[in-house]
């Protein structure tokens, strides 16, 4: 199977030049209130938060994965809104978005998708335990204060953060946060910039849905969970890894293979730049899963599958965090 540049437009398709390791997390303005914190290369728990800023209230849209990156969040955080965030919002359980919750509380309030909260508690802090050279910090965990299913919107003066629950995609429960007035749109790891998308947690034919419901919204500026800012672009990039991936798991089904066997059978293509190729394992299982006939967000075998992304590997998957 091999993709070639020309199957994707211009605008979607990776740079695959040097990665900036080297360039600092920063806050960046998008518009007028609204700021994003991006950390680059985007890879294994190098995630990208916002910041809303109303006339009365902030909102924080996640946190970051060990102490001290959290710390700087919460600096950068704090040149632009003094006193801090007023809301934390967990876009999903994992904890490179959740594990800083406890650096902002108890002035924040920690908000998230009642499923997210469920799935917080149940993950605890196990993430630290696949990579136990990262120097993690204190990263207690701090479970959400209010929940919501469906949708919920937190007013700013005149800003709204218009929280939505588009899962299953990435995880079981994805939300993301809408700033209409602004057409900004933060989507957790549902899309993604540069970096292979993660979808083991999730679903392929959610995600797909999800990117559907994400294009209607309008919005001209797209903070993805991972890489870089971008626009509408960015759904279609990622629309077009998930649909090579589908094809992928049917193709290697048909023919009697093994996700980790199809995963070595195939040529990334023009996916190949992407941050983090060893995810094509772990995304296989969950896309196996599914032609296979198991229902989006339905549990496998997480442990096993990230095994065999090491074994792909060659190793450990590099986490910077």
């Amino acid at each position: 199977m091999n993709e070639t540049a020309t199957d994707l437009p211009e605008q979607t398709r990776p740079d695959t030049g040097p990665r900036p390791d080297g360039e600092p997390p920063a806050l960046r303005r998008l518009a007028d209130g609204v700021y994003a914190y991006v950390q680059p290369d985007g890879g294994w728990c190098l995630n990208n938060a916002g910041l809303v800023v109303g006339s009365d209230r902030t909102v924080l849209v996640d946190t970051a994965a060990t102490e001290a990156r959290t710390r700087r969040l919460r600096t950068e955080t704090e040149r632009v809104a003094p006193a801090g965030p007023d809301y934390v919002v967990n876009t999903h359980f994992h904890g490179d978005h959740t594990f800083g919750n406890g650096q902002f509380a108890p002035r924040a309030v920690v908000v998230a998708h009642e499923g997210t909260r469920a799935d917080s508690a149940e993950a605890g802090l196990g993430l630290r335990g696949l990579w136990p050279d990262v120097d993690w910090g204190s990263t207690p965990l701090l479970l959400p204060d209010l929940t919501f299913d469906g949708s919920l919107t937190l007013r700013l003066g005149g800003l709204r953060v218009e929280l939505l629950h588009v899962g299953p995609a990435h995880t079981a429960n994805d939300v993301v946060a809408w700033i209409p007035e602004r057409s900004v749109l933060f989507t957790g790891d549902v899309v993604w910039s540069r970096v292979t998308p993660f979808v083991l947690f999730g679903s392929v034919s959610g995600s797909l849905e999800a990117l559907d419901r994400l294009r209607a919204l309008g919005a001209r500026t797209v903070v993805p969970g991972h890489g870089p800012v971008g626009g509408p672009e960015l759904f279609d990039f990622t629309e077009a890894y998930l649909r090579f991936l589908r094809r992928t798991a049917e193709e290697g089904v048909r023919d009697g293979l093994t996700p980790l066997e199809a995963a070595h059978r195939t040529e990334l293509g023009v996916f190949a730049g992407l941050v983090d190729a060893e995810r094509l394992v772990g995304n296989l299982h969950r896309a196996y899963a599914e032609v296979e006939g198991l229902p989006p967000a339905a549990r496998i075998d997480v442990a096993r599958s990230f095994g065999e992304m090491v074994a792909f590997n060659g190793g450990l998957p590099a986490c910077h965090a």
